[in-house]
C-alpha cells in the first residue's frame, strides 16, 4: 500500500473515533440522567461542549500515542480488544484530570457516569474495530475509484513490484499490465496471482490513450534510466503519475526523498531523522524542560556539589571530552562519583571489565560513598540538564560515548552519532547497565530507526520510574 493509501485509513479509525466517542458520551450522559441516584446530574450547554471536546481530543491522542491505528485491520481480535481497553482506561483518568486542571464550579463528573462512558466508548470501539476490515471494504466499494498502476521492468524487481500492487488491492489498487524495457522481446504474460499482459516500453503512447491509466512505475536497473527519459517526459506531458524504484542503491537503513538545490532536484538518502520541523519542536522541548528542571534543581543541585567536596577531595563537577552529534567534540558534565585519581587507576581494572566497548565494572571499587548513591538513582546525570541547554545533547538519544569508544566501533554501530546524544534512551528504560554493549547499540539504532515525538515521551515517562526506583543502575 502506498504511504498516501495508509494515511487514509489512519485518517478513517481517527475519524471513526471521534463519531464513537461523542456517541459513548451521549449514551453515557443520557443513562445517567435516567438513574434513580439521589443527586441530580446535568451538564449546562458550554460545560457538555467542552467535555465532550475535551474527551475526543483524549481519545484520539491516547490512539496515536499507543499506535493503536497502525494495524487495526489485520491485528489479532485479542490484541485489538486489549488496546481499546487501555485507550479507555487512560482517556477515563485523563478526563478526570482535565476536569481536576479547569476546577469547574456548576458541575462535576460523577463516578457512575465515567464508568457509563467508560464501558459504552469500549464496547463501540470494540465492535466497530473487530468489523473494521468489512466496514472499511464496503466504504472502498462504494466511494473509492480503482486506481490502475502499470510497471516497466522485467525480473524479479518488477515482479516483486507487482505483487505488493496485488496485495494492496483492497485499498483500490489494481496493476494492470507490464511494460519491457529496452529492447527486449516482448514475452507472454506475467503470471502472479493473476495474469498481466505484457507490452513493449514503445507502446506505452498507445496505451496511455487506450486505456486508463492512473500511474505507471519504473523498476528497472540504475544503468537503464537515463535511457528512459523520453518515457518519463511523455507520461509528465500527459499528466500521468510516474515513480520510480530506487531499491537498486543499497541503503537498507535510508529513507529516500527528493529535495531542491535550488533548480537541481537531488534523491536524497537518508539514515538518520531529517524531518526539520519535528526536529525543530525536539529542540524546543529540550529547552524549555531542561531550563525549567535547572531551575527546579539548582538548590538540591548546590547541596549535592558541597557534599561531594565535604566528603571526598577533588571537584565536584567531573568535566570529560564525549562525542555528540555527527562525531562532534564537547565537553560533558557530570557530578563526580569516584575518587579523584580514578583515571590513573583504570589500567590496573581492566581485567574486570564486562563490556567489550565502553567500560564498565559491577561494584566499581573507585565509586566513592556518595557517588555510588548518586549513580543508583542517576543524580550524578543532573549537570548534562547545562549540555542540553547548550544544545551539545537532547533530552532523548544515545548516551554520548567517549572517543576512544567511538574509535573502536564497527561501522554499522558508527550510525549512532548520526543523533543527538541524549539524557536518557530506549535501553535505559529496559535494563540499564544489565544489557549488553550489542544490545545497548541495537536499541540505539531501533530508537533512530523509529524516532517521533511521541516516542520520545514515552521514553522519559518510562525513565521516570527506573530511576526513582534505581532499578538496573550498576
Amino acid at each position: 500500500m502506498f504511504s498516501r493509501h495508509y494515511r487514509k485509513v489512519k485518517a478513517l479509525f481517527g475519524l471513526s473515533d471521534v463519531l464513537i466517542t461523542g456517541v459513548a458520551f451521549e449514551a453515557a450522559y443520557q443513562t445517567r440522567s435516567f438513574l434513580p441516584f439521589e443527586h441530580e446530574f446535568y451538564f449546562d450547554r458550554p460545560a457538555k461542549a467542552l467535555l465532550v471536546g475535551a474527551a475526543v481530543l483524549i481519545w484520539l491522542a491516547i490512539g496515536y500515542w499507543f499506535n493503536i491505528y497502525d494495524k487495526l485491520e489485520t491485528a489479532h481480535p485479542r490484541l485489538v480488544v486489549r488496546n481499546t481497553f487501555r485507550q479507555c482506561a487512560f482517556g477515563i483518568a485523563a478526563l478526570i484530570l482535565f476536569e481536576y486542571a479547569i476546577r469547574p464550579t456548576h458541575y462535576e463528573l460523577s463516578r457512575p457516569f465515567l464508568l457509563l462512558f467508560a464501558a459504552y466508548s469500549w464496547i463501540l470501539l470494540c465492535l466497530f474495530r473487530l468489523n473494521a476490515g468489512r466496514v472499511i471494504g464496503a466504504i472502498r466499494k462504494e466511494f473509492a475509484e480503482p486506481y490502475y498502476v502499470m510497471v516497466v521492468g522485467e525480473g524479479e524487481r518488477a515482479r516483486r513490484i507487482g505483487e505488493l500492487l496485488e496485495e494492496s488491492e483492497e485499498y483500490g489498487l489494481r496493476l494492470s499490465g507490464f511494460f519491457t524495457p529496452g529492447d527486449s522481446d516482448v514475452g507472454g504474460p506475467v503470471v502472479l496471482k493473476g495474469t498481466y499482459p505484457t507490452f513493449a516500453l514503445s507502446e506505452l503512447p498507445s496505451v496511455l490513450r487506450n486505456r486508463v491509466i492512473d500511474e505507471v512505475i519504473f523498476a528497472v536497473d540504475s544503468g537503464r534510466l537515463a535511457q528512459m527519459e523520453e518515457m518519463l517526459l511523455l507520461c509528465d506531458e500527459e499528466g500521468v503519475r510516474t515513480r520510480v524504484s530506487v531499491d537498486f542503491f543499497p541503503h537498507v537503513n535510508s529513507r529516500v526523498y527528493l529535495d531542491r538545490l535550488g533548480p537541481s532536484p537531488l534523491l536524497t538518502f537518508a539514515a538518520a531523522p531529517h524531518d526539520e520541523i519535528r526536529l525543530l519542536v525536539k529542540r524546543l522541548m529540550d529547552v524549555v524542560l531542561a531550563a525549567a528542571a535547572l531551575i527546579l534543581l539548582a538548590p538540591f543541585m548546590l547541596l549535592i556539589a558541597i557534599l561531594i567536596r565535604l566528603t571526598s577531595p577533588g571537584p565536584a563537577i567531573f568535566r570529560q571530552q564525549r562525542c555528540g552529534l555527527n562525531g562532534r567534540r564537547f565537553t560533558f558534565y557530570k557530578f563526580r562519583s569516584m575518587v579523584r585519581d580514578a583515571e590513573t587507576m583504570r589500567p590496573a581494572l581492566e581485567h574486570l571489565n564486562q563490556k567489550s566497548t565502553a567500560f564498565k565494572i559491577r561494584d566499581d571499587p573507585r565509586l566513592t560513598p556518595v557517588g555510588r548513591r548518586l549513580r543508583k538513582f542517576s543524580i550524578d546525570e543532573w549537570p548534562q540538564l547545562w549540555n542540553v541547554l547548550k544544545g551539545d545533547m537532547s533530552l532523548v538519544g544515545p548516551r554520548p560515548a567517549v572517543p576512544d569508544e567511538v574509535e573502536r566501533y564497527q561501522r554499522w554501530q558508527r550510525r549512532r552519532l548520526r543523533m543527538r546524544p541524549g539524557l536518557t534512551c530506549i535501553w535505559a528504560t529496559r535494563g540499564r547497565d544489565a544489557l549488553d554493549f550489542d544490545t545497548w547499540m541495537k536499541m540505539d539504532m531501533q530508537y533512530i530507526d523509529n524516532w517521533s515525538l511521541s516516542l520520545d515521551w514515552k521514553i522519559i515517562l518510562r525513565t521516570i520510574p527506573r530511576v526513582v526506583t534505581g532499578k538496573g543502575a550498576n
